[in-house]
């Protein structure tokens, strides 16, 4: 037997392993090249330190980048949890060389914090997103917003887990606000402590399905993954004095459930910039862009033009507000991210700024 067929009966041999990990078609067509020379496919768990940790065929592994993945490729594109990756185990069996990412299917990314335009990626290959939000005063609409915008962004579908329900006194009232903010995605109600919603949850992490866990420190992600996963895998910590939440987690780890399905959970986020996410806004924002849509003129900028569908339906109540001012808040920050990632878009910002100045300098006379 040629080398290249037992590389195809090893793996074939070891599929019913990886499609517990998730591993599809998709996938196995991306291996194909790294088949041929002798890799093995490998699912990125952990990510520490100096290091990561990977579920292959043969079981967990501690891992490195190979020194030429590490130089070559862009910061977005290392490995990250839920990433498939090809490598090449140490003889000795102590661990293995991470030599390529196989194509994302999903990849949940963020602006890295206090960098000028860099992508964090924090997640990779998700299914199913939880954006989970306290009901002991964590919920705000206008940061679940910009959450659901990352989520539809990323090719995931988002599922508002409003958690913690049994320190609520009126969760109508809560799912009602919601509602208005979460157009056509799934809410629940749930509780780590009490295990209130928890089996509707389940009904997510079906086969190989990965979901991951998106939210705030504090809001109750460890214990609904306890809960989720029968048995205290994390860590658990009470919400500080102030109402902030403690990183009970530290690192994103993906968890295999005995009874199928993966849950990727990661640290509570202090800020979530936007990366990139023009469509998710829209998916967000689809009533936002529908009353847009029906200006009379098709550049309006929604102040003061006539026929502005905008600020006809923000007189008469049917959009609040503080929701277009989210929308246009997210709108002007993805405007200052291109400018920063566009030398052309930089050149017309600075020759708008010096004709506002000119302007402002020399006023026209009537």
């Amino acid at each position: 037997m040629s080398e290249e067929s037992h590389a195809e009966a090893r793996l074939k041999s070891g599929t019913e392993e990886l499609e517990k990990l998730g591993w599809s078609a998709h996938f196995e067509e991306a291996f194909a090249p790294y088949l041929e020379e002798g890799f093995l496919p490998a699912r990125v768990a952990a990510q520490h330190r100096g290091g990561y940790v990977v579920y292959a065929e043969t079981g967990e592994l501690s891992a490195e980048p190979s020194g030429r993945l590490h130089h070559e490729t862009a910061p977005g594109g290392l490995p990250v949890a839920g990433d498939w990756v090809a490598v090449r185990p140490h003889d000795d069996g102590s661990g293995a060389i991470i030599h390529a990412v196989l194509p994302r299917r999903t990849s949940i990314s963020r602006k890295a914090a206090w960098l000028a335009a860099k992508e964090q990626v924090l997640g990779a290959n998700i299914d199913v997103v939880f954006l989970v939000a306290g009901l002991d005063g964590d919920l705000n609409l206008r940061r679940l917003e910009r959450y659901l915008a990352t989520v539809w962004n990323s090719g995931a579908t988002p599922v508002v887990v409003l958690s913690k329900a049994d320190l609520c006194d009126n969760v109508e009232a809560a799912l009602a606000s919601v509602a208005g903010v979460a157009i056509g995605v799934a809410v629940h109600v749930a509780s780590g402590l009490t295990g209130e919603g928890v089996d509707e949850l389940r009904g997510y992490l079906t086969d190989t399905r990965t979901v991951a866990l998106l939210g705030s420190s504090g809001v109750g992600k460890s214990t609904l993954i306890n809960r989720l996963r029968g048995e205290d895998v994390q860590a658990v910590g009470d919400v500080r004095s102030d109402g902030r939440g403690r990183h009970t987690t530290t690192t994103r780890e993906l968890v295999v459930l005995p009874e199928g399905g993966l849950l990727l959970d990661s640290p509570g986020m202090r800020e979530l910039q936007l990366w990139d996410a023009n469509e998710g806004l829209g998916a967000t924002f689809g009533d936002v862009e529908a009353l847009a849509a029906e200006c009379r003129f098709s550049d309006c900028s929604h102040d003061g033009e006539p026929g502005c569908a905008i600020q006809r339906a923000l007189v008469d109540g049917s959009l609040e507000r503080e929701r277009y001012a989210s929308y246009s808040k997210l709108q002007r920050e993805l405007r200052a991210l291109a400018i920063k990632q566009d030398k052309r878009l930089q050149a017309d910002e600075r020759k708008a700024r010096r004709r506002f100045g000119r302007a402002q300098r020399h006023p026209k006379r009537w």
